[in-house]
């Protein structure tokens, strides 16, 4: 199996893992509200915040300040913001996505390694 084969049967895997947190409803969609959602404290509070490969600037800048100061990771996906919303089964475009299971947010990251 070639390279890039493996690389896209692991965005595959990683979109599929995004598409079972968003049925589990363990997942905060968009910008505005994972801005939010980090302000709260406990359950609603987001584990990890993912960002789509194609987002603005400024939506970059917004989420990175925010995840740095309430000490949130934040990771950029090898995947758009297209192929997030389709995983999620949104049909506008969903710049980020806000983990709000450990055990989502680890079974996410083990796929990006």
């Amino acid at each position: 199996m070639a390279e890039n084969e493996l690389n896209e049967e692991k965005r595959k895997k990683l979109l599929m893992t995004i598409g079972l947190a968003a049925k589990a409803g363990k997942i905060i969609c968009g910008t505005p509200l994972i801005c939010e959602g980090l302000r709260q404290k406990g359950k609603g509070k987001p584990v990890i915040v993912l960002e789509g490969s194609d987002t603005s600037e400024n939506t970059h800048k917004r989420l990175s300040d925010k995840c740095a100061f309430y000490e949130t990771p934040l990771i950029k996906l090898p995947a758009s913001m297209s192929e997030i919303s389709a995983a999620v089964g949104k049909t506008s475009l969903v710049a980020a996505l806000g983990i709000k299971d450990t055990g989502l947010a680890d079974a996410i990251l083990s796929k990006l390694d």
